[in-house]
C-alpha cells in the first residue's frame, strides 16, 4: 500500500523525502509505505488551503451539497477497497471496516442536507423587540482548518470532521494518524479526482506528530484546530492555539461506565456490556470499559460474561464475517500492545480478580498483536484499571447496592465523554441519564452513534462537539448585520441644525 501527501490538488513525496513504514498488526510485516510531512509540507498544505479559501468559502450551499454528495458516491463506489484497506492498516475486522464505509457515505451525505439547510437560514432576522432596528444573523466560514485525527477509525474519524468543514465553507489541511494513512490519502483522491472538488481545498499530510501535527497546530494561518486523540496531545494542541488566540475542540478520550441494575436482562446485558468494550478490539475512546453491577445480579451476568467472552475469537482482518462467531482483531501496534498487557499485570498485580482473558488468545500464532478478551471483577477504584484508560479488550467490574452509590462510582472519573444504564425502570434510567457526568448516555445499549447527533464531551475528555448541527457550529462564526430603520435621528446628542422636539412639561407632584 501506499500513500503520498495530496496538497493543491496533486499527490506527491514530502519535501525532505521522508516515509514511514507502516506494519500490518495482524502479522507484524510491512504493510506498506506513507510519505512523512514536515514543516515545509504543512506550509504548502497552508498555502493551498488559504488560497482556495476565498472561492470555496464563497460557494453556495447548494454548490457545497453537491460535492459532499458526490464524495459520498465515490466512498461507495470504493467501499470495498477501502474496507479491505482499513482492516488490513487499523486491524479490525472486514465486517466492521464495511459497516465504518457505510458510516463515512452518510455522513457526507448528512452533511451535504446541512449546507442546503445552512445556506437558507442565513440572513435570519432576529426580533430585539424595537421597530427601529433590523437584525439579521449570516454564518460564515472559519476558515483554514487543521484536523488531526486518530487510527481507531481512520476513515470516519475524518469523515465527521471533513465533512462538516467542507460543508461550512472552510478549507482543510488534514492529518491522520502516522499509523493508518492510507484511506484518508484516498479520501482526497476521490474527492478531488471524482467528486470534483476544487484544488486546494482538502489537502493530506501523512506524519508524525512532531513533525507535522505540531507545525499545524502552530501554524498563524490556521484558524482552526479539531483534534481527536490523547488528552496529552489535546493539551498541547490547545497551548498551541492559546498563544495566538485561535479556535480550538478537542475529543480526549475517556473510561466510561455501564451501569446494570437488577431489573435488567442479564442476556441483553451481558451481549451490550461485550459490544461496549470489546467492538474494534476495546479501542474506542467511548468504551464502556467500567461495569458497575447491581450485587443482586451480578453473579449471574459474570459467570455469563466468562462464557460469552471466551467463544469471542481472534481473527485475521479479513476473515468473512460469521452469524456464528464474534471476531476481534489485533490491536494497532506493538508499543500499545505492550501497554495493554502492562494494565492487565497491573490489575493482577493490585488484586483485581481475572476472570477471563489476560493474555494472547490461544487460537493464534505467535506473529501479531492480539490481546483475548479480558475482564476483571472485584475491582476497586483505586486500581489503575478503573481509573486510566487502556484502550483495549479489557473490563474492569465492580458491584453496587443503591442507585446514588452507582451515580458515584459513575462519576468519579476524571473523563466525561459517555455512560451507559441497564434497567427496564424508565424512570430509573433518566434519573441516572441526568445524573451522569458526560456529553453523551445511552439507555440499555452502549456505544450507538449517529452522524444526525452530537458527539463529544465534558471534563477532560475535551469540548467542543463533532456531528449534527453542532458539529457545523463549531466550523462557523456568527454576525449579526444591524440596521438602523428608522428615519429620525438616534438623539444622543444634536447635530447642527436638529431641533429636538419641546419636551412635555411634567405632571405636578401632588405632595
Amino acid at each position: 500500500l501506499r500513500a503520498k501527501l495530496f496538497v493543491g490538488g496533486r499527490s506527491c513525496d514530502a519535501a525532505g523525502g521522508q516515509e514511514l513504514n507502516i506494519v500490518n498488526p495482524a502479522d507484524e510485516t510491512l504493510l506498506g509505505v506513507a510519505s512523512s510531512a514536515t514543516r515545509e509540507d504543512v506550509n504548502a498544505a497552508v498555502a493551498a488551503a488559504k488560497e482556495a479559501l476565498e472561492s470555496w468559502g464563497s460557494s453556495s450551499g447548494k454548490e457545497r451539497a453537491a460535492v459532499l454528495r458526490a464524495i459520498a458516491d465515490s466512498v461507495e463506489k470504493h467501499k470495498d477497497s477501502l474496507a479491505e484497506k482499513e482492516a488490513l492498516n487499523a486491524g479490525k475486522p472486514i465486517q466492521e471496516a464495511a459497516w465504518d464505509m457505510d458510516d463515512v457515505a452518510a455522513c457526507f451525505r448528512h452533511h451535504a442536507g446541512l449546507a442546503e439547510a445552512l445556506e437558507e437560514r442565513q440572513g435570519k432576522v432576529v426580533d430585539v423587540g424595537m421597530q427601529e432596528f433590523s437584525v439579521r444573523m449570516f454564518w460564515e466560514p472559519v476558515g483554514v482548518v487543521g484536523l488531526i485525527v486518530p487510527w481507531n477509525y481512520p476513515l470516519l474519524m475524518a469523515a465527521w470532521k471533513v465533512a462538516a468543514a467542507l460543508a461550512a465553507g472552510c478549507t482543510i489541511v488534514l492529518k491522520p494518524s502516522e499509523l493508518t494513512p492510507f484511506t484518508a490519502y484516498d479520501l482526497a483522491v476521490y474527492a478531488f479526482q471524482e467528486a470534483k472538488l476544487p484544488a486546494g481545498v482538502l489537502n493530506v499530510l501523512p506524519g508524525l506528530g512532531p513533525d507535522c501535527g505540531g507545525p499545524l497546530s502552530e501554524h498563524p494561518d490556521v484558524e482552526k484546530i479539531a483534534f481527536t486523540g490523547s488528552v496529552p496531545t489535546g493539551s498541547r494542541i490547545m497551548a498551541a492555539c492559546a498563544r495566538d488566540i485561535r479556535n480550538v475542540s478537542l475529543e480526549l478520550g475517556g473510561k466510561s461506565p455501564i451501569v446494570v441494575f437488577e431489573d435488567a436482562d442479564v442476556e441483553k446485558a451481558v451481549e451490550w456490556i461485550m459490544f461496549g468494550i470489546f467492538w474494534t478490539n476495546g479501542q474506542i475512546c467511548s468504551a464502556t470499559s467500567r461495569a458497575i453491577i447491581h450485587e443482586d445480579i451480578a453473579p449471574r451476568v459474570f459467570a455469563r460474561l466468562k462464557q460469552e467472552a471466551e467463544k469471542v475469537q481472534a481473527c485475521h482482518p479479513l476473515t468473512p464475517p460469521s452469524d456464528k462467531v464474534a471476531y476481534i482483531g489485533p490491536i494497532i501496534c506493538k508499543s500499545q500492545y505492550d501497554k495493554v498487557l502492562n494494565y492487565i499485570e497491573s490489575g493482577k498485580q493490585e488484586g483485581a480478580t481475572l476472570l477471563c482473558g489476560g493474555g494472547r488468545p490461544e487460537n493464534v500464532a505467535n506473529k501479531g498483536f492480539y490481546i483475548a478478551p479480558t475482564v476483571f471483577t472485584n475491582v476497586q477504584p483505586s486500581m489503575r484499571i478503573w481509573k486510566e484508560e487502556i484502550f483495549g479488550p479489557v473490563l474492569a467490574a465492580t458491584t453496587f447496592k443503591t442507585e446514588a452509590e452507582a451515580i458515584a462510582l459513575a462519576n468519579d472519573t476524571w473523563a466525561g465523554l459517555a455512560s451507559a444504564v441497564l434497567t427496564a425502570d424508565q424512570d430509573r434510567s433518566m434519573r441516572m441519564a441526568r445524573k451522569f457526568k458526560c456529553g453523551i448516555v445511552w439507555v440499555n445499549c452502549s456505544q450507538p452513534c449517529f452522524c444526525q447527533v452530537p458527539w463529544g464531551g465534558v471534563r477532560k475528555s475535551g469540548f467542543g462537539r463533532d456531528n449534527g448541527e453542532y458539529g457545523l457550529e463549531s466550523f462557523l462564526e456568527a454576525k449579526q448585520v444591524t440596521e438602523y430603520k428608522s428615519s429620525e435621528p438616534w438623539g444622543w446628542y444634536m447635530p447642527p441644525g436638529f431641533t429636538r422636539p419641546a419636551e412635555q412639561p411634567k405632571p405636578e407632584s401632588k405632595l
